[in-house]
């Protein structure tokens, strides 16, 4: 239920971002969450400024919905916004409020089950990925949402667990030291993040939704009319 956005100009600073003051204070203060998303913008669309930075959070429903988004989309401009406004200037915060205010014209009161969302978003996902590239993810704190339009992946750990090797690090996580025997924990990254482990490759075109740790999209109807 919380949103932390910061501004750190790389170029500038010249140091890598794990080096950064903000990683120093991921490290004093540890994150516990049930639904995280970090994001580091490479600033294609818009300037760099705090009300660009993912990820981007707004309300619907009672819930806090917050929203990431990979890649560029080309002539996106809906004229028809009228409750969710972008603040800043990127295609990323238009496609966000794009969705939000969809989802709100079809379901005006409150949020309907997932078997009728879902379809709805996965139409919406095809509809914004015809500008350009669309990888997105969305979550309320209830259901994780990922949508490809080029490269994800995904890993779910659970007991009994195993030590990760990082890809670009020499560094090895042994998860039975940080997690219990009831945990389980879905990532999602644009490419596999470690080199001892099984990632699975989410297709082009597909949206998946993540409950409890758990990919469960592939159940739910694929075929829907939002016009």
């Amino acid at each position: 239920e919380e949103c932390r956005v910061f501004i750190r100009h790389y170029k500038r600073c010249q140091i890598g971002s794990i080096h950064s003051p903000i990683a120093d204070l991921v490290r004093q203060y540890p994150i516990r969450s049930t639904h995280v998303i970090a994001h580091i913008r490479k600033a294609t669309h818009g300037s760099v400024t705090l009300e660009n930075c993912h990820p981007f959070q707004r309300e619907l429903w009672g819930r806090n919905w917050v929203f990431a988004h990979n890649g560029e989309l080309k002539d996106f401009v809906p004229d028809n916004l009228e409750i969710y406004q972008p603040v800043g200037n990127t295609d990323s915060e238009i496609a966000f409020c794009y969705i939000l205010e969809r989802f709100r014209r079809l379901f005006p009161l409150k949020k309907p089950p997932l078997a009728e969302l879902y379809p709805v978003l996965r139409a919406l996902s095809a509809e914004i990925a015809d500008k350009g590239i669309f990888n997105f993810l969305l979550t309320d704190g209830e259901h994780f949402f990922s949508h490809c339009s080029t490269n994800l992946h995904y890993i779910v750990r659970q007991a009994p667990f195993a030590k990760a090797h990082l890809i670009d690090e020499d560094i090895t996580v042994d998860f039975q030291e940080l997690t219990g025997e009831s945990d389980r924990v879905a990532i999602i990254a644009t490419t596999p993040l470690t080199d001892n482990e099984v990632w699975t490759k989410i297709e082009p075109h597909q949206l998946l939704v993540f409950q409890d740790g758990l990919p469960i999209g592939q159940s739910l109807s694929l075929e829907t009319s939002v016009f």
